[in-house]
């Protein structure tokens, strides 16, 4: 039975608390398919174990929310900001990332232990009046969480995908990708200045404020994603032997790890296959590519006699394409805007400090949590990495 005080609870308020129950749902979700050995395994170091999410996230609320702002909330355990801190060196010392697969203690049980124990304290905290401060922290750290959640799906694709039985996380995956759009041929953006950054209501990420604006000649952009089949011509074609196609860096990496084929691609019996969340499959030449790096990108642009597009052109057109299935590499640096500014402390560290080395994406994938993608979204890695569902648009 409901009480007066449930009834009368502020809606928003009740959106907050109900936003943060079916986040941390979905989280936990994810992992009903994987058996206890699942949670702990770390392939690489730029992976982390399915347990270690788990528990970070988790210890993102009792460390940034909880403890600073509710009287009443008891630490869980002193040593897990220890073990489940990631980068921030304002909140403490942490585990290498590289030992992350290394925590056979605290158990699986006890890590979800831990998050019931700080949903617990979450779930007291926004029955009271949270205030602004609070309910921003809530609402980065319920983004943050969904950041994690397309982290975990990848991370376990890639401890699936390296096990030489080629395991399925589940049969019945639902995290599968959809068909290619009917669009083909390419769209023309005219000359002109464009508006740059978010606009509006609702949350964003401090990297993608300080609106401002660009010029940009004019261009075109491929209504299509890049196929299975157009990156199979250009394997055929001799596209990862011929270094006039590559960033000299790009071609040190292909020569250094002897790439000659997107990740997961196997071909066996003279039969191209690649890993799948449902196990390993033939490649479908009409399916859409994934699991490229910023360097085979560039490559297989050059070989096309076109480029990729900044994140500036990707934006402005972002409203007349259909994106959403890959996390799509442009040629911009991941740099500040202008007018940019970290926040104090902890949260600082979010975002400001990634600004070197690395490239921007646009768009989202088919890991990406619902909700949780916008056209003036910016994602960001290092050249190599491709462990991502990542793929090519062109430009030109």
């Amino acid at each position: 039975m409901l009480s007066e005080t449930t009834l009368e609870k502020p809606a928003a308020k009740r959106t907050l608390a109900d936003a943060y129950q079916k986040v941390r749902a979905r989280t936990e979700g994810l992992c009903v398919p994987l058996q206890p050995e699942d949670y702990v395994v770390q392939v690489e170091a730029f992976t982390s174990p399915a347990k270690w999410h788990l528990a970070h996230t988790t210890w993102f609320f009792e460390t940034f929310v909880l403890l600073p702002h509710f009287a009443g909330y008891r630490e869980y355990h002193p040593e897990f900001g220890f073990l489940f801190n990631s980068y921030y060196n304002n909140a403490g010392d942490r585990v290498l990332r590289a030992n992350r697969g290394n925590l056979s203690r605290p158990t699986v049980e006890e890590v979800y232990a831990y998050r019931k124990h700080v949903d617990e304290g979450m779930q007291h905290l926004l029955e009271q009046e949270p205030s602004d401060v609070v309910r921003e922290l809530v609402t980065l750290g319920l983004n943050h969480e969904q950041q994690h959640q397309e982290l975990l799906v990848t991370d376990l694709k890639y401890m699936f995908g390296h096990n030489p039985l080629f395991p399925a996380y589940a049969a019945d995956a639902s995290i599968v990708d959809r068909k290619q759009g009917s669009e083909d041929g390419f769209l023309a953006i005219v000359e002109g200045m464009h508006d740059i950054g978010f606009r509006g209501q609702g949350f964003c990420y401090d990297n993608e404020l300080g609106v401002h604006q660009v010029f940009l000649n004019r261009f075109e952009l491929s209504r299509a994603l890049v196929t299975n089949g157009e990156y199979l011509e250009f394997m055929e074609a001799g596209g990862y032997s011929d270094f006039n196609l590559w960033l000299d860096e790009g071609w040190s990496w292909v020569q250094e790890y002897g790439i000659k084929a997107p990740l997961y691609w196997h071909s066996i019996d003279g039969t191209w296959h690649h890993y799948t969340l449902q196990g390993l499959r033939k490649v479908e030449p009409n399916g859409i590519l994934k699991h490229i790096s910023f360097y085979e990108a560039m490559a297989f642009a050059e070989w096309k006699g076109m480029r990729l597009p900044t994140e500036f052109e990707w934006e402005a057109a972002a409203d007349k394409l259909d994106w959403g299935q890959r996390w799509e590499w442009t040629a911009s640096a991941y740099l500040p805007y202008p007018n940019f500014k970290k926040a104090e402390g902890a949260i600082g560290e979010y975002n400001g400090k990634f600004m070197v080395n690395q490239q921007v994406l646009r768009g989202a994938s088919v890991a990406t949590a619902e909700g949780h993608s916008r056209p003036s979204y910016r994602n960001f890695f290092h050249a190599d990495e491709r462990w991502q569902f990542t793929g090519i648009r062109l430009a030109r």
